[in-house]
């Protein structure tokens, strides 16, 4: 008999003793904190996901839960350098252990190379998909080569005139210099 599983309440442990395998095409839209990171958003936009869980034996016999994503996404953010918009194609793929609790995690965590995670009985996976195409996110998105060209200077006239009013620096050196040459 298979079990059913759901990614917004997943009991992991089950879901790794089984093997079970969730995967998913969701709207962009269901991610609320990732929308509000888009630029044009629409309903079209869509996040493709797979979790599949297992059971892995260690040295001494005992058991450890772990969860492997995969997630794909095509999303629209603002080029910084022209400012229009640009697709920006996020892929995760990440493996996560499960712990005991958050203080396990968080005491094993700098001693571990993979990601630990807290054990659940109503562990909320598109949580965790939000969160990890939230970190993929460029922090400057931009297009390989813009579809139009950029102005690389733009004028303002109220910057020139503040620097054409502000002394230069190495002018009032020259003349301290004239000043103790002179003496």
């Amino acid at each position: 008999m298979t079990k059913d599983f759901s990614p917004q309440r997943l009991h992991v442990k089950a879901f790794a003793q089984a093997g079970g395998r969730l995967a998913g095409q969701d709207s962009l839209l269901k991610y609320e904190r990732l929308a509000q990171e888009a630029k044009g958003l629409h309903p079209d936009l869509r996040v493709d996901w797979e979790a599949v869980g297992e059971m892995r034996q260690i040295a001494d016999g005992a058991a450890q839960v772990w969860l492997r994503l995969q997630v794909r996404a095509g999303f629209p953010m603002e080029c910084q350098r022209c400012l229009t918009t640009v697709d920006v194609p996020l892929e995760v793929g990440r493996r996560f252990r499960f712990v005991a609790d958050e203080a396990t995690a968080e005491a094993l965590d700098d001693s571990c190379e993979e990601d630990l995670l807290a054990m659940s009985r109503e562990f909320d996976l598109r949580a965790l998909i939000e969160d990890e195409l939230l970190m993929a996110l460029p922090a400057v998105p931009k297009h390989d080569e813009c579809p139009r060209p950029v102005a690389q200077a733009f004028p303002d006239d109220d910057f020139d005139a503040a620097l054409a009013e502000k002394p230069n620096p190495f002018a009032a050196l020259a003349d301290l210099r004239k000043f103790r040459m002179g003496t």
